[in-house]
């Protein structure tokens, strides 16, 4: 089988998108070594990184990197034309991860990896660039995907509803799973922690976006120190997004500037040390195609305070204290209640790590791989002239 695998988003500054692809196609290429792969450093137009291939290398007995481009321009040109498919050599599976997808394959089975439509819920959680672009990579997949890959059950819920039209049949839940192959790995300590002690702060994962909803647990954490809450710190570990430029500000006007550690965009080994030595791990996102950061931080045994929105009680399971995103005195609540009972702390870290075992990137890999075999003897959804 010759598999053509997009990894445009696994180079630098690599988040939720990027971490999928380079893990999924990281455990592809152990379990089927025996295919041809063609992995695309480029695909479409709506994301350029033209530092790749050089940042993320994938080894293998069969394994080629695809057309490079630097431009959008460049880019535009090539996967638009109509001479892409073969110039790409005709992969029996292209596989989109970046939110852009073709609409031209006349024969290459085409599966497209959906996230999550959080960007058309609410208007004010990105860009308009950005909410454009992902709009129009979905829509298209909708009109030409052969399957869909959902990185969750309530994506797969939300896409149908929003495209009732396509084949419930073929859109197939694979499930992302940890980055992080070593779970006795220690990790190393970030430089903005230096003189914290292990088990002496809150940790809060996420690049700062108004989706992640850093401005409510700002306010949650200004009310948990009102109150008497223990003065641990409060990390921020992610790097700068959009629409959130007065962060700072707010920070300041709450009164626990100099109670917040933002200690930004961080290593995976600093990430690693960030989760075993917090004394929870905190997500109150608003809308998640997953939440990643939950499961990493079980891996590790972090106690955690999660979301009850979208997806993530699908992650967390019965191993994390949920909370309603907007609720923020309940946010306040559970963090008072969670520093003041040691056992429910040690309960929690427990069962973390019960749970984060139920995901393995094998067993996804190999269900992603069964999808191929399964699309290969299925008639393309829509002939291309």
């Amino acid at each position: 089988m010759h598999i053509g695998f997009d990894i445009s988003q696994t180079g630098s500054g690599m988040a939720g998108c990027g971490f999928f692809a380079h893990a999924l196609i990281r455990a592809i290429l152990q379990l089927a070594p025996g295919h041809r792969y063609s992995l695309y450093p480029g695909f479409g137009d709506f994301y350029i990184d033209a530092t790749m291939p050089f940042r993320r290398r994938y080894s293998g007995r069969d394994v080629r990197y695809g057309p490079r481009h630097f431009t959008r321009e460049a880019a535009r040109a090539f996967w638009t034309g109509s001479g892409a498919e073969a110039a790409l050599g005709a992969p029996d599976i292209v596989q989109s991860n970046n939110f852009w997808c073709p609409v031209q394959l006349a024969s290459s089975r085409l599966i497209y990896t959906f996230y999550d439509m959080g960007f058309a819920v609410n208007p004010e959680w990105t860009t308009e660039a950005n909410r454009l672009g992902c709009f129009e990579g979905i829509f298209r997949s909708a009109m030409a995907a052969d399957w869909v890959v959902a990185i969750s059950h309530a994506s797969r819920a939300h896409y149908l509803q929003a495209f009732p039209h396509f084949p419930a049949d073929r859109i197939r839940v694979i499930h992302p799973c940890s980055r992080f192959t070593d779970p006795s790995a220690t990790g190393r300590r970030p430089k903005a922690l230096a003189g914290v002690a292990p088990g002496g702060f809150w940790l809060t994962v996420g690049t700062i976006e108004p989706r992640k909803n850093q401005r409510r647990l700002a306010q949650a954490y200004a009310g948990y120190l009102a109150r008497g809450g223990a003065p641990m710190p409060l990390v921020f570990a992610g790097g700068s997004g959009w629409l959130m430029e007065d962060f700072r500000r707010q920070l300041v006007d709450l009164g626990i500037a100099d109670r917040v550690l933002m200690a930004g965009y961080v290593t995976d080994d600093e990430l690693i040390w960030l989760y075993r030595n917090c004394h929870a791990n905190l997500y109150p996102s608003l809308f998640e195609g997953f939440g990643l950061p939950v499961l990493e931080g079980m891996q590790y045994g972090a106690p955690t305070l999660a979301s009850s929105s979208t997806s993530i009680p699908e992650v967390a399971g019965v191993a994390a204290i949920l909370v309603a995103p907007e609720d923020t005195e309940g946010w306040t609540r559970a963090m008072l209640g969670l520093a003041a009972d040691v056992g429910a702390r040690d309960r929690l870290r427990a069962a973390a790590l019960e749970q984060s075992a139920r995901f393995d990137w094998k067993r996804s890999a190999g269900d992603l791989l069964r999808l191929y075999d399964e699309a290969l003897a299925s008639p393309k959804r829509r002939v291309t002239t």
